[in-house]
């Protein structure tokens, strides 16, 4: 496959798999699945050896949050002659870089790292960065930090680097749905139960599990809202870039019942769902631990979330992107983040081992914010663990641990780029300034009607999935019918205001003075508020909120 990524940015994506032959055990066959150059798309066997596993034991005796592990002695090892003295100055971050070294050369060898430098060429030709992506077929690999990966000291580990985004992938994923323009970050926050005890699914103890709840959900009630309002705060704090933050909305459920995530998510209202709260690995994708009385699996939840249209999926959640173990054995395809991505989400966010509410938290929050600066989600996840890693430093655990899958023909966009009409920079520095859209919404008058806000002073309407409001059913709607839009008038000095632009096949009609229908075809005129409209057969009204 030679590279098709919609956005222009190239594409190398490899896949990891054992060799069937029982007595090449420890040895892995690597392939470029895809790649901007065809010559590119290549083959190779590589052989885990015994320093490889020695590393990733030492790795895990120090860095590793599960118990398991800490009980087993490190192996000793030995490091390279020349490590990086800005970053290699203690054992820990030696050993940190020592394993992402070998591990990079362990992929990337022979034919693989010809593929990587000719991919790099044609990146660095473009001007873009190269979307990597690392597809790990063997269950025994996932849980290895593949972020860490880099080509050799003192250059970046892959997680962080912004040259090349990094995210991992699957095979056999369900066909990804046409995905809607957004543009708007529109989250729903999830707070669930937060610790699970041995007999709080228990029928037996439903009295003390439904106390409990009532005298918790007040403290996550105040835990949810702090969170959600450094999330909005994420959006809010930027007054002077260009183009301009794209407006950020939270909505906070506490502890729901599954029903009520469903009907929530059902609007398809949504883009970003963020879970907070006790995950367990299990199979198809573990449990998700909502209340005390109720669960909802991964995989009851992948058909809500595909169904619904929510594009990126992010878990503060214990091992979300950890598969689960069978008589000490990793089961394939079993990870939160995995299954997710099979049914056809586009993109999850899970963590790989333990982390710390704080830590979870100003991750999560640095993802908003480059998303809500029009970041594609691979680039803010890079500049999220940047964050982190200055923080916490490069030979902690912390920056290692959250994991980014995408579906493989996904290409990141969560809101659209500010790219169409912008052909020229302002001569005054001065007017690079968040532009003010008074808020405004679309309603329609039909019985049961629904209502659409208009976000970022623009608003698609028509009867094809994509729009910001979709009108199903009736007659006479096209399928990219009109639009609504802001303009300041600053350049053409017109008055500000809304405009309607018909973009149709029979036009629009709008009720003007003396409650006349005005009919507008191929044409853009000016809106006030109230107005009611006549798209085909359905009849809406324009109004601004505080009107």
């Amino acid at each position: 496959m030679s590279d098709h990524s919609s956005n222009g940015f190239p594409c190398l994506r490899l896949a990891i798999d054992s060799l069937a032959v029982k007595a090449e055990a420890d040895h892995y066959a690597i392939w470029v699945l895809q790649a901007p150059l065809q010559a590119g798309l290549v083959h190779h066997v590589q052989h885990w050896g015994n320093e490889l596993t020695q590393t990733w034991q030492a790795w895990q005796a120090l860095f590793s949050l599960r118990a398991a592990s800490a009980n087993a002695p490190p192996p000793d090892i030995v490091f390279s002659a020349n490590p990086d003295p800005a970053a290699a100055t203690s054992y820990s971050a030696r050993l940190m870089q020592h394993l992402g070294v070998n591990l990079w050369q362990w992929v990337f060898d022979g034919p693989t790292h010809t593929s990587f430098e000719q991919s790099r060429g044609v990146s660095r030709g473009r001007s873009q960065p190269l979307r990597l992506r690392l597809e790990v077929r063997s269950p025994e690999l996932v849980m290895l930090p593949w972020e860490i990966m880099q080509p050799q000291s003192g250059m970046p580990a892959v997680g962080v680097n912004q040259r090349v985004l990094f995210s991992r992938t699957t095979n056999e994923v369900s066909t990804l749905a046409p995905q809607k323009e957004d543009y708007a970050l529109k989250i729903l926050l999830v707070q669930g139960q937060e610790t699970v005890t041995a007999d709080a699914m228990n029928p037996n103890a439903e009295s003390q599990a439904q106390s409990e709840h009532g005298s918790s959900k007040l403290a996550l009630e105040q835990e949810a809202l702090a969170i959600a309002e450094v999330l909005r705060a994420a959006s809010s704090n930027q007054t002077t870039r260009f183009p301009p933050p794209v407006p950020c909305e939270v909505t906070v459920l506490v502890q729901p019942t599954p029903a009520e995530l469903t009907a929530h998510l059902e609007t398809r209202h949504f883009n970003v769902l963020f879970y907070s709260g006790h995950g367990m690995p299990g199979p198809g994708g573990g449990q998700l631990y909502l209340r005390p009385d109720a669960t909802l699996s991964g995989t009851e939840l992948a058909q809500v979330l595909t169904r619904c249209q929510v594009k990126l999926a992010l878990f503060n959640a214990c091992w979300g992107a950890q598969p689960d173990e069978q008589d000490g054995l990793a089961l394939p395809r079993s990870s939160l983040a995995e299954v997710l991505i099979h049914h056809g989400v586009p993109a999850v966010l899970g963590m790989r081992d333990t982390i710390a509410d704080p830590e979870a938290y100003a991750f999560i929050q640095q993802v908003v914010q480059a998303l809500v600066e029009r970041s594609p989600i691979d680039e803010a996840v890079a500049i999220a663990r940047q964050h982190l890693l200055f923080l916490f430093k490069f030979n902690h655990v912390t920056w290692t641990l959250p994991v980014l899958y995408m579906h493989p023909e996904f290409n990141g966009e969560l809101v659209k780029p500010l790219t169409d009409g912008i052909t020229e920079i302002p001569n005054n520095p001065d007017s690079w300034i968040e532009p003010y859209f008074p808020p405004a919404v679309l309603h329609s008058i039909e019985p049961a009607g629904q209502s659409w806000r208009v976000y970022g002073g623009v608003m698609r309407i028509g009867s094809q999935d994509g729009n910001d409001a979709v009108l199903r059913g009736g007659t006479g709607v096209s399928r990219q019918h009109a639009e609504i839009v802001y303009r300041a008038g600053v350049q053409t000095g017109e008055a500000a205001g809304y405009f309607l632009r018909d973009r149709s096949r029979y036009g629009t009609s709008l009720q003007g003075v003396n409650s006349q229908w005005l009919r507008v075809h191929q044409q853009e005129v000016p809106l006030s508020s109230p107005t009611r409209l006549r798209l085909g057969t359905h009849e809406l009204e324009f109004r601004l909120e505080d009107s």
